[in-house]
């Protein structure tokens, strides 16, 4: 029931999102326990920062009451994460994975970390656009299914 208040409001509001994904992956709930959220210290940060949204948590998602919340805190940002398709959506959540990751894998080093320049995360999405041609899950998801129709083709079923 949770999975559905926040995924159909989504829906109700972002007529791109063709798919809505959210994980409580170990690094990501990491992540988000922490007051700065995700920190631009990597390249795959920038890409999520570029486009990410904050929704407070106010317990599990089960009153009608909260949707208009998460509507405007997702507004046209794309990382709850939202894509045109379950390519993009996958696309999208692997790198937050590794963004989230990679930030505690490196504050678990205990050195000061090495912000990113501001500067640079000026325009990112844009960037991103260029870096890609805006082709990227297009690219990525063919060779995902290649390589799970060799490991396990029992998902067809």
């Amino acid at each position: 029931p949770a999975g559905f208040t926040i995924h159909s409001c989504i829906h109700q509001v972002r007529e791109d999102a063709g798919c809505v994904l959210h994980t409580h992956s170990r690094a990501c709930v990491a992540v988000s326990a922490q007051k700065s959220g995700v920190l631009p210290i990597s390249q795959q940060s920038t890409f999520v920062l570029a486009s990410l949204a904050y929704h407070d948590y106010e317990g599990v998602a089960l009153r009608d009451d909260e949707r208009p919340r998460l509507q405007a805190d997702i507004g046209n940002k794309n990382f709850l994460t939202v894509g045109k398709t379950i390519a993009d959506a996958f696309l999208s959540m692997y790198t937050f994975e590794n963004t989230c990751r990679i930030q505690i894998d490196a504050q678990s080093g205990g050195s000061e970390l090495t912000l990113i320049d501001p500067r640079i995360l000026q325009g990112l999405a844009e960037v991103m656009k260029t870096v890609t041609a805006g082709q990227g899950a297009n690219i990525a998801w063919p060779a995902l299914l290649r390589k799970l129709d060799k490991t396990d083709p029992s998902y067809k079923t």
